[in-house]
């Protein structure tokens, strides 16, 4: 009880009698003897309340009996070792006892050096909080340094006005709860609109106006949290379609192992993470580093493979292509449950990606989301510019526009095919190391991403970049808007749908190619 000590001289001694009111007889009687016992911050009053919460106290006659380790009763008043009664009964709490008996202890944790004793302190007092505890949420506020711990007891010492016997004071309470436009504040003010006990109109018209300003701002919240979600699902989209434009969009492979590329991405990530983990656990935290490029080369090595050993002898056989690019997918996926099992395994965040940025008291921004829509932008200026700079891109858009031409300017077209295919193999790896930062890892992955990722290429436009970011963001945002309105399996076929039908509109997609180009 130092908290209590710290808020007036403890010179008052438990009594006898204040030990049994509070111990036994009615409920409500025995929260009123606590609540004002509690304030006199007695030393005896402390232990008697922890017994009590351990069911270690007993009443007989009169007198109020704590048992100890040892089976031994102390007298709770004078704490000297007495003979229990053969008649003794134990004491029973029901919940709103068990709260006030938890506040008062809490009071005595506000003080701690400890931060999560405080913060469990806080919340114990929380749960009931009322105007007699005012004077300790006081002291405890004007003591408290931590920032968050600071926020939660003005949160509690509004919940402690707002049932308040002065109308004035619970005002003050609702018009502080407004200010603070919090998902608490908001289930605060709607308990105590319905509590039936509330029966001042001008109170009820504060609550009222209160809650319709805390409502208007979590709107703000809810309406950019889904804008973010939206934005970061179209991130993940982008990714996995970018490797994709490449290969189907401008070399008109249709590789329905794309998805087992980006599962190899995700895979050679997990055995990076384990090679930290193992041999350089100081390090760990920068595993991703060696993972982006590890994930790249690794799946755009298997790209290198298939093209050379599948797909080079299919060129312009898109039925037979995609037949045998599904069997490829099931040979991977079969690789891969032979290799690491079939059960999903869990890729760690770095520290720097775990947890995430407040923006909005409803709205808070997970670093790895934010990580994952910086690395699709890096991803995309980066292959953007190898497409349109470099002497690799000139070549792979030479081969894509006229091969035969290309060929008889000494264009080894061949290697220009392999070198392609691999980018858009090494880019899917990249779309894998992505996602294994938000979701476990398996031999799955892909499967979750094959069907969004052609809607995005053929959306925005065959062998169109920034097509594939428009629609890749678009669908994000489209997918996530209606998932709030209409659930997440409806919103998925509606935006099949509006694929479709914008598809029989304009087959070419948002951008087509005009001119020359075509």
């Amino acid at each position: 009880m130092a908290v209590l000590n710290a808020f007036m001289p403890s010179a008052h001694a438990l009594t006898a009698d204040e030990a049994y009111a509070i111990a036994a007889g009615d409920n409500d009687a025995r929260i009123t003897a606590l609540q004002k016992l509690a304030p006199k911050a007695d030393p005896a009053l402390a232990p008697l309340l922890q017994a009590m919460m351990n069911d270690a106290v007993k009443v007989a006659g009169h007198k109020v009996y704590v048992i100890g380790d040892d089976g031994q009763a102390t007298d709770a008043a004078s704490g000297q070792v007495v003979a229990l009664p053969l008649d003794a009964e134990d004491v029973v709490n029901n919940n709103r006892m068990s709260s006030e008996i938890e506040a008062a202890l809490a009071a005595g944790k506000l003080l701690s050096k400890d931060a999560s004793v405080r913060a469990e302190a806080i919340e114990s007092l929380a749960n009931a909080a009322d105007e007699s505890k005012l004077p300790v949420i006081d002291k405890a506020l004007s003591l408290e340094t931590d920032a968050a711990l600071l926020k939660r007891l003005k949160a509690v010492r509004n919940k402690a006005l707002l049932g308040a016997q002065d109308p004035a004071k619970r005002i003050d309470a609702a018009k502080a709860l407004a200010n603070d436009a919090s998902p608490d504040s908001r289930a605060l003010l709607m308990e105590r609109l319905q509590d039936a006990s509330e029966t001042d109109l001008a109170v009820k018209g504060a609550l009222q106006a209160a809650l319709d300003k805390v409502n208007h701002k979590l709107a703000w919240g809810e309406y950019a949290g889904v804008l973010f979600t939206g934005v970061s699902l179209g991130s993940i989209l982008l990714l996995a379609a970018l490797g994709l434009a490449i290969t189907y969009g401008l070399m008109g492979v249709i590789n329905m192992a794309h998805g087992e590329l980006m599962m190899i991405g995700a895979y050679a990530t997990y055995v990076i993470q384990n090679l930290f983990r193992h041999h350089l656990p100081g390090a760990f935290d920068w595993y991703i580093l060696l993972a982006v490029p590890a994930s790249f080369l690794a799946a755009a090595a298997v790209g290198a493979v298939l093209e050379r050993t599948v797909f080079r002898f299919l060129y312009g056989r898109p039925l037979e292509t995609l037949l045998a690019s599904w069997g490829v997918s099931l040979v991977l996926m079969q690789l891969v449950r032979t290799l690491f099992g079939a059960q999903n395994v869990q890729v760690e965040n770095p520290n720097w990606m775990s947890g995430g940025l407040d923006v909005l008291s409803n709205l808070t921004l997970p670093y790895n989301r934010l990580a994952i829509i910086a690395f699709a932008a890096l991803v995309l200026v980066g292959m953007s510019l190898l497409i349109a700079k470099t002497r690799m891109g000139l070549f792979v858009r030479s081969v894509t526009q006229n091969r035969p031409m290309a060929s008889c300017m000494g264009v080894n077209t061949a290697r220009v095919d392999t070198m392609a295919f691999s980018l858009g193999a090494g880019i899917a790896g990249l779309a894998g190391c992505a996602l294994s930062q938000i979701g476990n890892v398996g031999p799955d992955l892909g499967q979750n991403y094959i069907v969004d990722s052609f809607m995005v290429v053929v959306l925005g436009g065959v062998g169109q970049i920034a097509g594939t970011v428009y629609a890749a963001l678009g669908l994000g945002l489209v997918n996530k808007f209606l998932e709030g309105w209409a659930g997440a399996v409806l919103a998925k076929i509606m935006v099949l749908v509006i694929v479709v039908i914008f598809i029989q509109k304009r087959p070419q997609g948002l951008f087509a190619f005009k001119g020359r180009e075509a």
